[in-house]
């Protein structure tokens, strides 16, 4: 098995999630537990360019759950209210399970046996799509001013390798690229990051303040604000 690197020095090409999820997962009449779905943005997605996957969009903070509930557009997605730990799926039931930027958000004391749920709910060969954002990166530099996630996102890496090296499941690949994010203007920032429901940042109006001033010092462009940030894709397969 190739070495897993937390990331990768050197320049990475430009990629997405919603280029690579396709390339390996297989959504065709299959059974999709996406974790951390959030707004369910990705979710819709999903549904709509495969309708005849069954879709199980879970989130754990209870706030964007509610929101996503009254979604009655996806005929083919469930919302669930459930961490990695607890997944209301059956044994052997799942083609894949999804984890975008969500995995370091899962506490540490439930990591290993939230790898143990995800492995319990797979059917055999079933995989595991893991996208994690690397601390590297011009927006990480205003992130880690209210949100330093430095130790839980190696946190979850390790707890991923540990799944790979204790023969829980068996590693297929890892991809290292940078995924774009647009803003366009500061609050479109505050609504998408600091206004989300599942963290309370606690921000004063002095770090407020040093927020906007650091995200306005990065250069506009076409108006926008943009970003490619350091990602790392490590999928995993079920023996």
């Amino acid at each position: 098995m190739p070495a897993m690197k937390l990331k990768l020095s050197g320049k990475l090409p430009e990629n997405s999630d919603q280029t690579l999820l396709p390339e390996l997962i297989n959504f065709n009449y299959a059974n999709i537990v996406e974790l951390g779905c959030g707004t369910a943005f990705v979710t819709r997605k999903l549904a709509q360019a495969w309708p005849t996957a069954n879709i199980i969009a879970a989130e754990v903070d209870e706030t964007q759950h509610n929101k996503n509930l009254a979604i009655n557009d996806l005929h083919n997605v469930s919302f669930q209210l459930a961490g990695m730990e607890t997944i209301n799926a059956e044994d052997s039931s799942i083609d894949a399970v999804i984890m975008l930027k969500s995995l370091h958000h899962v506490p540490g004391y439930f990591l290993q046996k939230g790898f143990a749920e995800v492995r319990r709910i797979l059917k055999p060969g079933g995989r595991i799509y893991i996208s994690e954002p690397v601390f590297d990166g011009d927006f990480n530099e205003i992130l880690r001013l209210f949100n330093d996630e430095e130790k839980v996102r190696q946190l979850a890496f390790d707890a991923t390798v540990q799944a790979v090296e204790s023969g829980q499941f068996k590693f297929v690949s890892e991809t290292h690229f940078l995924s774009k994010s647009v803003f366009a203007d500061f609050s479109d920032f505050e609504e998408r990051i600091l206004n989300v429901t599942h963290s309370d940042f606690a921000i004063d109006d002095e770090l407020y303040q040093k927020i906007k001033n650091k995200f306005q010092e990065f250069p506009d462009s076409d108006g926008s604000k943009v970003f490619m940030n350091p990602t790392r894709v490590d999928l995993l397969e079920k023996h």
